[in-house]
């Protein structure tokens, strides 16, 4: 912890996943604790599942961040971090956005949180111009099919 800050992997970390070996031992740690599974057990594990490249490790990861956002206030601002990252690598923009947001208003000079802002919002305007472009071809192919549906019912008036 520096000037009163907790230390937060850059958004780029999330990307990298663990070894199967080592998201193994975070299970095993996990599954061995059971009922009495401790909180920083519980956040370790979670971290890992979100790391994943298996969309299931990831909402599991997701679901366990939650459980710990709900139950230990003292965690919540670290929570939202990884929540908001888990939630962005799910493809769930606007959930990601919120989390994150509601860490930056915490702390506005958090770099990695900012870092993640950036990540979110180039995602969304890239596939935002992707759903355009989309939508835009798809409504070209419509007024094709049109101008060839009334030219061709005009041709049988002839």
């Amino acid at each position: 912890m520096a000037n009163g800050l907790f230390w937060l992997p850059d958004a780029a970390d999330a990307e990298s996943p663990l070894k199967p070996a080592e998201l193994q031992i975070l299970r095993s740690q996990y599954e061995k604790e059971g009922e009495y599974v401790s909180l920083q057990t519980k956040f370790n594990y979670a971290w890992g599942l979100i790391k994943s490249n298996n969309r299931l490790d990831q909402q599991e990861g997701v679901r366990l961040l939650s459980e710990i956002f709900r139950a230990s206030p003292d965690r919540r601002r670290e929570c939202l971090y990884y929540l908001g990252l888990g939630n962005y690598k799910l493809g769930n923009y606007a959930e990601a956005k919120r989390y994150n947001d509601s860490l930056l208003d915490l702390e506005q000079g958090n770099l990695q949180a900012q870092s993640l802002r950036q990540l979110i919002d180039d995602k969304v305007a890239k596939e935002g111009l992707m759903g355009v472009a989309i939508v835009g071809g798809v409504a070209a192919a419509v007024a094709v099919g049109v101008g060839m549906f009334v030219r061709g019912a005009q041709r049988g008036k002839r």
